[in-house]
């Protein structure tokens, strides 16, 4: 048995790439995921079996916790920012959001990050134009050590 302590991991995915929930719930089984956090302000979707119910539901009968965190959500003038093209300011409304009424959602979340290997999840596939940027960049600040994987 080693004594080297880990190094708590968090993973992020975006569904927008995934036609099913079964290819994304084996993008997080291939990590070894074992807790999705849901970190949009509302957990619905066009796509079938991605809003909330259907989705924890899928994420159940594969062994995977399913947690949304609505404090974590970008509100919706702040996502409108990044889908006009401008991220950069979207960034900066929605850090400045977590950081005045989401922030401890971010605490306990980053509290939880040790115990069980998580995954935050939001539409966007490229997690450099999403509010998954911003939250994983509060983790970093809260944590001494955090490693970060971006899953496609």
């Amino acid at each position: 048995m080693s004594n080297t302590p880990t190094v708590p991991t968090v993973y992020t995915i975006g569904y927008q790439q995934h036609r099913t929930p079964s290819t994304l719930i084996d993008a997080l089984r291939g990590a070894g995921v074992r807790r999705l956090v849901d970190v949009r302000e509302l957990p619905l979707s066009r796509r079938r079996g991605f809003s909330k119910t259907g989705l924890a539901a899928s994420l159940a009968e594969a062994g995977i916790e399913y947690e949304h965190v609505r404090e974590l959500g970008n509100p919706k003038p702040y996502r409108q920012l990044y889908r006009a093209g401008r991220v950069k300011e979207g960034m900066q409304r929605y850090h400045a959001h977590l950081h005045n009424g989401s922030y401890g959602a971010l605490v306990k979340l980053s509290e939880t990050l040790e115990a069980v290997p998580t995954c935050l999840l939001c539409f966007e596939a490229a997690h450099n134009e999403c509010h998954r940027a911003v939250i994983v960049g509060a983790l970093e600040a809260r944590c001494d050590q955090l490693a970060v994987v971006h899953l496609e």
